[in-house]
Order: C-alpha cells, then structure tokens, then sequence
C-alpha cells in the first residue's frame, strides 16, 4: 500500500509522525513524507522520503512582524477556551474568520496544488496528516481516496468545531455562514471534488493522547469520532547519548527544556530563564538546562546547573526528579511516558489544558506564565522533588501510556480501515477523469 504523510513545514509536528512511518514503512507499505522544501532534511534525516511541495509558508515572519507593530496587540481565537459565555456565536465566527483567513490559509495554499497533482500522479491508497494540514485532505478527496489525522494535540479542533455546528443550527438559515467550509469547498472544488465535514476530522484519527485525558470531564471532550489510540513515541530528530547522560546524577536531577520553537520560530521563552536559575541555585540539585548558545552566553550560570545546546529528552528525562518545561506536545508526553513529575508553563495552545489536567492527577504542578516568579518555581521544584505522591501519579500515568497499542501493533488496523473506508472516499472523487 501507498501511504502519503502530509505535514506543513513545522519540524515538530513531523517529529510526532515518525515513529507510525516507521512502522507502516517496516510493515512492507511505501511511506513518502510530503511537506514544504524547507523540512526536506528533517524529513530524510529522520530516514524517510521526502517529496517538497508547494513553496515555505511565512506564518512565523507575519507573526514576528505582527507583534513588533506599534498597533495594539490583536486578539487571537483560542481553540482552548471553553467558557459558554464566550464561545457565543459571534465569536465562533469571528474566529473561524480569523483562523482560516490569515492563519491556516498562510501555510496551506502554498502547497495544496501541488501536493494534490503529486498525488495525482503517484496515488496513494491512504493520505495521513497533521490536524492543520488541510492540503492532505484536499488532495485525498481530489482523487478519492481514504485519509486519517494524526494529532499531535488534545483534539480541541473538533471540540471547537462541534460548538459551532451546534450554534449554527440555532441561527436563521440565512445567516449560517461557515468560513472554514466555503474555504474547503473552494479548494477542493478546483480539482472537481466536494466539501464533506470528514475534511477536517479525517476519516479516522489517530491521537496519541493518554485515555483519561481524553475522557476527562472537566475537557468535554464527548466527540463522536473514530480514534485510535497510539503509544507516544518519543522522537525528536538525530541523537547522540552524551558521555555525561550515561552516569546516573548523585542528587536529584531537574530539566529545564523550553522548547525548539520557542528560540527558532519565535522571540524567545516567555518566562525568564536567568530568573529560574537564580532562584533554584542554592538548592542541592543538579539542573540540566537546554539553550541553545546564542541564549547561554546571556546567563549567569550556577555552580549546580550545566547548560547543554541539546539533549535527547528520551534519555534525559528518566534520570531526572522533575522537568520544567513549557506545555509542547513532545516534551509532554516524553515526560509522561517516563514516568517524571512535571512543572508546567505553558505557552503554545493546548499547554494549559495538558498542565491543567496534570495538575489534577496530581503527577505535576501547572503555573501560568504571569505566575511564573523565580520564588513560584523554586517553590514548585521543593514540592516536586520532596513529595513522593508526585512521583507515584506519574508512574501511573506512565504505565497508562505504555498500554496504549505501539505504532507497530496499529498498523493491521489501519490497513482495515482504510480499505473500509476505500468506498466512501471513492465516492467524492470527481466524476470526470482527473
């Protein structure tokens, strides 16, 4: 079988796909990776094929230019929220507007002509791409066959998209106006396709995400979906195993881990790094910190603290006490699946409610960035690193992620699902010949 990955160029959104490309690539199907020129390397690096399509997408450079504007700071829709008394119909659409407009469309339409004429021409049986590629499904539909999400995120997408399906109904029929549909519906239309809801879930989803945060009551995450759930499997890129990772510490061992993006894609960290330090430097610890250089060479160090430009978070965060990181998707779940407590800043989407959700299994301490004082963190570290329930949740909650099916053993299913699914995707191919 032919599977095409689909992933606009955000190197760990990739990241999260690799480990089920391996998989399917292994089982004996023809995996191929199509996302923008700029992730080629990753792409190969990771030992997959690449196919670049379209041109780079300059989402990064219209933000950085938005914030560095005199104007007043724009408001951003945030899939997160929750509240009923926000989420009212004006706003739904306001946001849908404001998403799909300048947001999704920045990085999606540079690439959906072309990805759609190579999958034309090489034709996949099954398209499998990041919830915000949307090119994926386009091309899917473009030629009839079968595609599935693979989520790097709890699915606030279909949360949110629920919400306003059920506002919609509420309105007169005049005045339901659906942006990110007639968006869809306009793309795909050129190739002689037609708009489906299943265009933005996928036919099936597969999602990472440990069950009970799914099924959290405080999340309402009732979605009528096809999920199938996956093992995390951490990966973030070549590594080398440093010579000083292979002792094990002879204290307690805390990971300060911000994040790629913050540093390559955006300004900088949201919190004070200095500020943690400072606070944390009299305690008897041995703190990892990984920055690259360029940030370094700003800090004070401590004596107990080592700066490294970077260390495989798999192999780092088993032999911590505690990680101090900024609510990212992979730093998460690597962290979860490690079984190590967790002190939480988020900043990116859904940090919040992973850190929120954390904080309730009581397997670690969530702070919000206006919070995050060097007196809140050291506090927070003391906490982590003497209460033992801490350690115990998150030994729990481990074991619950490494119940989960493994990429490998996900693979029959997928092969039956997309043959289930075959004949209703075939079913929206155009009628004339393509």
């Amino acid at each position: 079988m032919r599977i095409l990955f689909a992933t606009y160029a955000e190197k760990t959104h990739f990241w999260t796909m690799v480990p089920l490309a391996w998989a399917l690539q292994t089982a004996g199907h023809e995996v191929r990776v199509a996302s923008q020129p700029e992730l080629t390397d990753v792409i190969t690096g990771a030992g997959l094929t690449a196919v670049p399509v379209g041109k780079d997408h300059r989402l990064y450079e219209f933000i950085k230019q938005s914030s560095t504007e005199d104007t007043e700071a724009e408001e951003w829709f945030d899939f997160a929220e929750d509240r009923p008394e926000v989420l009212t119909w004006e706003h739904l659409q306001w946001g849908y507007g404001q998403v799909v407009l300048w947001w999704w469309r920045v990085f999606n339409d540079v690439m959906i002509d072309d990805l759609t004429t190579y999958c034309r021409q090489w034709r996949p049986e099954l398209v499998i791409w990041e919830p915000l590629t949307f090119a994926g499904p386009i091309a899917a539909t473009a030629i009839g066959v079968p595609h599935a999400r693979l989520m790097w995120s709890v699915d606030l997408f279909t949360r949110m998209r629920q919400r306003f399906h059920q506002l919609s109904e509420e309105q007169p029929a005049d005045q339901r106006e659906d942006v990110f549909q007639q968006w869809l519906a306009a793309r795909v239309g050129r190739y002689g396709g037609e708009f489906s809801e299943v265009m933005t879930t996928g036919h099936f989803t597969i999602d990472t995400t440990p069950d009970s945060l799914r099924h959290d009551p405080h999340l309402n995450l009732d979605l009528d979906l096809h999920y199938l759930p996956m093992r995390h499997i951490p990966y973030n890129g070549p590594s080398t195993i440093p010579t000083w990772l292979r002792t094990p510490p002879t204290k307690p061992r805390i990971a300060i881990t911000l994040g790629v993006s913050s540093t390559e894609r955006l300004d900088g960290y949201a919190i004070s790094v200095q500020e943690i330090l400072d606070h944390l430097h009299d305690l008897d610890l041995d703190i990892i910190a990984t920055l690259p250089p360029t940030q370094a060479d700003q800090l004070r160090i401590p004596t107990n603290t080592h700066v490294v430009p970077f260390a495989p978070l798999n192999a780092l965060a088993p032999t911590c006490n505690a990680v101090i990181h900024h609510g990212g998707n992979g730093t998460y779940q690597t962290t979860l699946t490690s079984g190590v407590p967790q002190l939480i800043v988020p900043r990116f989407f859904d940090g919040g409610v992973r850190a929120d959700y954390l904080a309730r299994q009581g397997a670690g301490i969530a702070i919000t960035d206006a919070e995050a004082t060097g007196p809140k963190i050291r506090e927070a570290v003391l906490r982590l690193t003497t209460d033992p329930g801490y350690a115990a949740n998150a030994a729990r909650l481990a074991a619950e992620m490494h119940a989960l099916p493994t990429p490998n053993d996900l693979v029959p299913q997928i092969e039956e699902l997309t043959a289930k699914y075959h004949v209703e995707a075939a079913g929206a191919r155009p009628v004339r010949n393509q």
